[in-house]
């Protein structure tokens, strides 16, 4: 039971973690970081389970992670009025090619970082977006001008 309590508390604290992150930090993690969340991962299990490096033991600790994504996963799914806190909202970045520097200080993302992202898109220049919009996720969604 305590390797229970253990996962659980590992948890939410790692989903604290991502979430205090922020969007653009998830979606871009470099080849170290990707090492460094791999190190993170055995740390978290060791801290899991403390000195019980049993088959039960590990069973345990990933089941209760599974356990509560799922939960996770159902609760907001279930009350759409949480999912917000449990999954993040989309930002307005960018409206009528002007870029809204409020929200992108809030959420620390650059104008160069929205401009490449834009030219991934087939997007030469802002003035061409009617809004730009930084996904949950991480990911910008670009809706272009109509071209009448």
């Amino acid at each position: 039971m305590q390797i229970v309590v253990r996962a659980a508390v590992m948890f939410f604290f790692l989903w604290f973690l991502t979430r205090a992150m922020g969007k653009k930090e998830l979606a871009q993690l470099s080849v170290f970081e990707m090492i460094l969340a791999v190190t993170i991962g055995d740390l978290v299990q060791q801290g899991v389970t403390q000195e019980d490096v049993s088959l039960t033991g590990a069973m345990l600790a990933v089941g209760t992670f599974v356990l509560l994504v799922v939960a996770v996963s159902y609760v907001s799914f279930k009350f759409p009025r949480a999912r917000p806190a449990l999954e993040g909202m989309p930002v307005i970045v960018v409206r009528d090619g002007q870029p809204l520097t409020r929200a992108m200080e809030l959420e620390r993302v650059t104008l160069d970082e929205i401009k490449d992202a834009a030219r991934s898109e087939g997007i030469a220049d802002l003035s061409e977006v009617r809004v730009a919009i930084l996904e949950p996720g991480g990911r910008y969604s670009f809706l272009k001008e109509r071209s009448e």
